[in-house]
């Protein structure tokens, strides 16, 4: 499986500098006779780049350009913050209970203190990695239609191959969609029939957007793989009736209109397509999680590797950033600590202290209390992501730089909280079997059957708990607090929330983040999210 995985992504590094969202006719415009620069009609025209070009678009979610450093797709920022997962990350856990930083970058403290304004440089660096993600995919299936591979003489064995290829690229655009309708609701719709040439896009509704990625996702079931029968970590059927499940569970959220009753349709296929639950929680989170058998528990996840996919990002940034004080970074595969990134108090609160194995705490020289939020040593650190495989070994790359750890976006535990939340929700199942989903997450945490809960302390305050427990750190927490209202407001506060030590109400138009102010200056059809 690690073989699979590194020659996979090193055909994306290959061809980083030949395909790009714009693919003019002669990419190298200042010297259309190069060798290392193809045009357009010459790549699409080899059967064998196929493979190579879809290979960038996964590439997209884990590099931050061509190169790791110098060669960046978005500017205007450093290039490892400007990172997919990175980014994402930062919205969605940051400004949640579950972390706080210490860094004195800009303006990386207001995402705690959910205090950001439309001219935040990480908001924008997000906002223009998910639009570059989008167009990525768009200039494959603009370039891969039937029109295009009968003009180019390809093969049917070919031309079915390609066919999985759009549906992979579907998927990954809709993945990037759903993230815009997530974290800023509406926004332009481009699609691989928006013009080649220089326009401004539209905005649509979150309905429409909505809408959209729903339809995307239900016609690529089509094409997609059955569950397994392509190389990790490619996405499968599997990967988008997950996506489609986690639309569906919020879709109230996004539209106003509940949709638990098919939200547990594509969870039940989920649970049912083979998937397993690894037997240790830890091992998740190492560098050889794409074969020590967590990988059968995975969904669908994006692929590291410290030599050919290298970033300041990703699970780079999640192993090295909460590493500090009296941390010893050997025990984490790095080569030095950044002490940024802890947890506050509400999360800790949560565990069982000593008995649930998730807690993964880091204490010694630590304060459960943040008094100074710029001191590293204020609030537990968080041990979860490691650049060791099972055995402690380091990752391959020598320097310490750059981490193997591959970043699981769904994996069966999250479905199978999912059904039990959406069980309470009215959405269907049977309360036995969403006791026993949560009941094998919780065996798993305890070792044990003494922690499993009865129908008395099932509800979804415990589920929202329980989902903490369980998925701190991998970027649901905000997503979550939204859907069961505790985000903004006052009926839930940590420490920080506010700008405030103890934590104050947040107003609601936080439920969602603003169009970047950079976006709304370039294109005068985008209207900005109320409050902003």
């Amino acid at each position: 499986m690690k073989n699979l995985k590194i020659s996979f992504f090193k055909s994306a590094l290959v061809l980083l500098t030949v395909f790009a969202a714009s693919c003019t006719d002669d990419l190298d415009q200042s010297n259309p006779n190069s060798d290392t620069l193809l045009s357009a009609d010459r790549v699409y025209s080899n059967p064998e780049s196929y493979i190579q070009l879809v290979a960038k678009l996964y590439a997209g979610l884990a590099t931050t350009g061509q190169a790791t450093t110098g060669a960046a797709d978005i500017s205007q920022i450093d290039e490892g913050e400007s990172q997919y997962i990175r980014g994402y990350w930062l919205m969605q856990e940051l400004t949640t209970d579950e972390a706080i930083i210490g860094w004195n970058d800009g303006t990386i403290k207001d995402f705690h203190y959910q205090t950001w304004t439309s001219g935040d440089r990480f908001i924008n660096a997000t906002f223009n990695r998910l639009d570059f993600q989008v167009k990525n995919c768009n200039e494959f299936l603009r370039q891969t239609t039937q029109e295009k591979m009968d003009a180019r003489g390809l093969s049917g064995d070919i031309q079915s191959e390609i066919q999985t290829y759009r549906a992979e690229a579907r998927f990954l655009r809709a993945l990037s969609y759903y993230h815009f309708i997530d974290l800023f609701g509406s926004v332009g719709l481009v699609t691989e029939d928006s013009p080649t040439d220089f326009f401004l896009p539209e905005q649509v509704s979150r309905q429409q957007l909505f809408d959209f990625v729903e339809a995307e996702l239900l016609a690529t079931m089509e094409d997609l793989p059955e569950v397994g029968a392509i190389e990790y970590p490619r996405a499968d059927k599997g990967a988008a009736w997950m996506l489609l499940a986690n639309v569906y569970l919020n879709a109230e959220v996004y539209t106003g209109n509940p949709r638990y009753t098919d939200a547990m349709t594509y969870t039940q296929k989920v649970i049912n397509a083979g998937y397993s639950l690894h037997d240790n929680y830890e091992e998740l989170f190492l560098a050889d999680n794409d074969q020590n058998g967590a990988q059968n528990e995975f969904i669908f996840a994006v692929a590291f590797d410290g030599i050919n996919t290298q970033t300041y990002g990703g699970t780079t940034f999640l192993t090295h950033a909460p590493v500090g004080g009296s941390m010893d970074p050997d025990n984490f595969g790095i080569n030095g600590g950044w002490a940024g990134i802890r947890t506050t108090s509400a999360l800790v609160n949560k565990f069982q202290i000593g008995e649930d194995s998730r807690e993964q705490f880091y204490t010694d020289g630590q304060t459960l209390e943040i008094e100074d939020v710029s001191s590293f040593t204020d609030g537990y650190a968080i041990s979860k992501w490691k650049n060791v495989d099972v055995e402690g070994n380091p990752g391959k790359d020598q320097t310490g730089d750059f981490v193997d750890t591959d970043f699981p976006i769904y994996r069966l535990a999250d479905a199978y909280l999912m059904y039990a939340e959406i069980f309470l929700r009215g959405g269907g199942g049977t309360q036995a079997d969403a006791l026993n989903y949560v009941n094998l997450v919780r065996q798993r945490a305890f070792n044990d059957n003494n922690h499993n809960i009865s129908g008395n302390d099932f509800n979804l305050n415990f589920i929202l708990d329980e989902r903490a427990r369980e998925l701190h750190w991998e970027a649901h927490r905000r997503t979550d607090l939204i859907r069961f209202n505790k985000f903004t407001g006052g009926t839930y506060i940590w420490p920080w929330k506010g700008n405030v030590a103890n934590g104050a109400p947040t107003p609601s138009f936080r439920d969602l983040f603003p169009i970047p102010s950079n976006s709304l200056a370039g294109n005068p059809n985008l209207t900005q999210n109320p409050g902003y």
